[in-house]
């Protein structure tokens, strides 16, 4: 039988540690004035003493290391357990929402998706504002260690392609993974401090500049207003696309390069198609909103920029309404929300990387139909693909692929129309946010679906955001045997 006092021990200090950042928030409550700075102490309390029980009870089972079976089961169990606390201020606060509400929003936040169930932002407390951004910041940080340090070794998804490309290929310099999650963990802290600066300096409020960059950095995109980002349009949209950009890239290269790896940013391929299509992608809508609607080329460019890349690295923030735009714009918008930013960094979705390996192993298919007696090999960045790598890729989109029929079907069966529950489906397992139509796109938000979807869209946004495999293997029969 398997021994689940260290996954206890993790997952209660990990607990114990959210706590802790609840009085952030409480802190915030206090210099407002509003009275509410007790919806965090009390929060804070429940928190602290439960991770830290719980984290005892199971100290006495650990041993050196997890093993492969235990390393599945934390990283699935952090991501239901931390949401469960994450959701209290939400039950307690001024917003005094249904526990369904609570737990959506939490997850919502942890994944970094970037969904809500909450109108009114703009006349919130602030220690919820907060709240809002710490949940996502904190879920952006644990995605990129869960990423870099857990999930190759776990085969998930061809995701052991990073485990020689971000550890082995560093040597002497960088030996152990621990100590790449703790430079990454610094690099992280100071794109979170650029980020709230340059807003600052681009007239945002502090506190404003203090939430949105770190759900910028994390590439969640809750704001503190009903309309998003709209709000801040004009020169801010530039600077928060720079930073979008930022986070959706590898943070292992961030690491190289503050090591004396000054050409390890552009030689990664993962990197240059990721630019190269947002490029790509940006031309052509700036080309069609000038073309179609009497819009500056200033803020055709502008708009399609900070939009695109909003989908792309899966933030979800929304300077307009881009479902007036017509057919082709909403079309491109839902297509390019299944991409994604980049293995290892903060973005979510399928990842450039996937598509790179598969348009590999199609061109090396093509050319063995071509030449039969010839002998190809795929490759990645000039190494070749092992075998299990891309069966892991495959198996991905396939599981993907499933994974989002089911769930459209299964949101479908409650009630919703086919554009919403296919739009919802894409949105929760790709992290991205906003979906489309009236009731679920850039100008509304997600309190109005019924129960049942939100309970869907919540396994869904678990299971996209930790890479699908991760999630289904702990549902096996052969699990549970070993």
């Amino acid at each position: 039988m398997m021994d689940l006092r260290p996954v206890g021990y993790v997952i209660g200090l990990l607990v114990a540690i959210l706590g802790a950042t609840m009085l952030l928030p409480m802190l915030a409550d206090l210099i407002e004035g509003r009275g509410e700075w007790h919806v965090f102490f009390e929060s804070a309390v429940i928190t602290l003493l439960t991770g830290s029980v719980l984290a005892m009870s199971c100290s006495n089972g650990v041993g050196e290391g997890l093993t492969i079976r235990q390393t599945f089961l934390l990283t699935s169990g952090v991501w239901v357990a931390l949401p469960v606390f994450g959701a209290i201020p939400f039950l307690f606060g001024e917003t005094e929402l249904r526990f369904v509400d609570a737990y959506f929003e939490a997850m919502s936040g942890l994944t970094t998706t970037g969904s809500t169930v909450i109108s009114g932002l703009d006349d919130l407390p602030r220690g919820l504002l907060l709240w809002r951004g710490v949940l996502q910041w904190l879920g952006g940080i644990g995605i990129i260690v869960v990423a870099m340090v857990f999930l190759p070794e776990l085969r998930v998804g061809g995701m052991q392609i990073f485990r020689s490309e971000g550890f082995e290929t560093m040597g002497k310099i960088l030996p152990r993974a621990q100590e790449i999650a703790g430079q990454i963990s610094l690099i992280y802290v100071f794109l979170t401090v650029v980020c709230a600066l340059v807003y600052a300096g681009f007239g945002m409020s502090f506190f404003d500049a203090i939430v949105h960059a770190m759900t910028t950095i994390a590439t969640g995109g809750f704001s503190n207003y009903d309309s998003s980002f709209a709000r801040f349009s004009g020169p801010m949209e530039y600077a928060a696309a720079v930073f979008m950009i930022l986070a959706a890239l590898p943070f292992v290269r961030y690491v190289q390069l503050a090591n004396g790896f000054t050409n390890s940013l552009w030689k990664d391929s993962q990197i240059r198609a990721f630019l190269a299509t947002i490029a790509v992608l940006v031309l052509v809508m700036s080309v069609f909103l000038t073309s179609v609607f009497p819009h500056h080329w200033e803020q055709a460019f502008r708009e399609s920029l900070f939009n695109i890349t909003s989908i792309i690295s899966g933030t979800g923030y929304a300077s307009v309404d881009y479902m007036i735009w017509g057919s082709f714009p909403v079309m491109l918008f839902f297509l390019i929300g299944l991409i994604g930013g980049c293995a290892g960094s903060t973005a979510c979705s399928i990842k450039v990387f996937r598509y790179q390996l598969l348009f590999a192993s199609i061109k090396t298919q093509i050319r063995r139909i071509r030449s039969p007696h010839g002998v190809f090999m795929p490759r990645y960045d000039g190494r070749p693909i092992s075998r299990d790598v891309l069966t892991s890729v495959m198996s991905f989109f396939m599981f993907f692929a499933l994974s989002m029929g089911a769930l459209s079907w299964a949101l479908a069966l409650t009630g919703l129309d086919f554009i919403t529950a296919v739009s919802g489906a894409a949105t929760a397992l790709a992290n991205v946010g906003p979906g489309l139509g009236d009731q679920i796109g850039p100008s509304g938000n997600f309190a109005g679906l019924n129960d049942n979807a939100k309970w869907l869209l919540i396994i869904g946004m678990l299971v996209g955001r930790l890479e699908l495999l991760a999630v289904y293997a702990i549902f096996t029969v052969q699990f549970w045997r070993g």
